[in-house]
């Protein structure tokens, strides 16, 4: 019996690769002559370059550059010299998790660092980046990438401003004149989830302002601020951003890509099951075991488990789904195409405990698993 393992991290309890060690356990318990394929997977936000890693055996690149605030930090992005290609995750440089809470604010940081990386990529001689732009601490349209690259903002005097979310508004000028050549020539993928377009009651800094720190006015101003960058992106690059679905993913950042790197937006699922050639490993499968932190109506959304369930489908391969909590009836599961779940929380004391011992309780659940078989 071939069982393939694809879970996503269980945020704050288990990675990925520590479900697969877990489930194989359990399973093995049971049914100790079971070819297991261990394929944790990512859905392009934080975590994705560990799984790349994991899977493609890249070189860790460190480089100094600064975070969301303007200050040096050393961030890494994983570079794979066979293939000319690096995979760069934004959380790295621009993410929420290097601010403290009471500095948190997206009217005030910049996607510099970012850029900065990318910067450092395609001089180590890349032809091909991928992007994920999950976690940002950001609103600032991609701007601060932007200016690593050469890209300068200008003011209606010409002056250059400082490439963050309260700028946006004062932009008149796009100057591309010391753009780096190279940028041209380079094949951007960014994985993205999200359909928000740039600005509205929708956009970038409605939806994702508040969890970012920013006042009720702030995010009214921010949200000024990328309607006015969309319409400058339609006079100086004659492209409609706004109708593009995720041009408002990571506080914009997903317009900025498609305007200052000519990137491609895709869904990151579909990007990290691409290369790491998923469904291709996945042949011949009796089933596929997968789990995240919480199964619910949102799992059909770009994220992992639905990826996992697309690919399953197409090769009638069963898919069980062992959870952290899952707030699916039975029925709603199968319409899904799960043919099993189980959930952490179903055991568990508290949510405190499902946390602590979540390896624990998702061994039990693979023994349980199993012995159905």
């Amino acid at each position: 019996m071939k069982i393939v393992l694809a879970p996503d991290k269980f945020k704050g309890s288990l990675t990925g690769t520590q479900f697969c060690a877990a489930v194989e356990e359990g399973i093995n318990e049971v049914l100790p002559n079971t070819e297991i394929v261990k394929l944790p997977l990512a859905d392009g936000g934080d975590g994705t370059i560990e799984i790349l890693e994991y899977h493609l055996k890249g070189k860790r690149i460190k480089v100094k550059v600064n975070d969301p605030l303007f200050r040096d930090i050393e961030a890494s992005y994983l570079y794979m010299d066979s293939i000319k290609t690096a995979f760069i995750e934004m959380a790295e440089a621009s993410g929420m998790y290097l601010l403290k809470k009471e500095e948190q604010n997206c009217f005030n940081t910049t996607t510099l660092g970012t850029g900065e990386l990318i910067l450092d990529a395609i001089n180590k001689g890349a032809k091909s980046i991928v992007l994920g732009i999950g976690g940002s601490a950001t609103n600032d349209c991609g701007m601060g990438m932007a200016t690593a690259l050469g890209y300068k903002f200008e003011d209606e005097y010409g002056k250059e401003l400082m490439p963050m979310g309260k700028n946006l508004s004062q932009v008149r000028v796009i100057n591309s004149n010391d753009v780096m050549g190279a940028l041209k020539s380079i094949d951007f993928k960014v994985a993205c989830d999200v359909t928000n377009p740039l600005y509205g009651k929708e956009g970038a800094a409605y939806v994702y302002g508040p969890q970012k720190g920013a006042s009720p006015d702030e995010i009214e101003a921010l949200d000024e601020g990328l309607k006015n960058m969309s319409k400058l992106f339609k006079k100086q690059f004659d492209r409609d951003v706004q109708n593009i679905k995720g041009a408002g993913a990571a506080g914009g950042m997903g317009a900025g890509t498609l305007i200052f790197l000519n990137a491609e937006l895709k869904s990151g699922i579909d990007l990290v099951k691409s290369l790491m050639a998923f469904d291709k490993k996945i042949k011949g499968a009796d089933w596929i075991i997968t789990g995240e932190g919480k199964l619910d109506s949102q799992t059909l959304s770009g994220k992992t488990i639905d990826g996992v369930i697309t690919s399953a489908k197409k090769q009638s391969i069963p898919v069980a789904a062992l959870c952290g909590s899952i707030s699916l009836s039975k029925k709603e599961a199968d319409a899904l195409g799960i043919s099993y779940t189980d959930a952490v929380m179903g055991k568990a004391k508290s949510l405190d405990d499902a946390m602590q011992n979540g390896y624990a309780y998702v061994k039990q659940m693979a023994v349980n698993f199993a012995r159905q078989l």
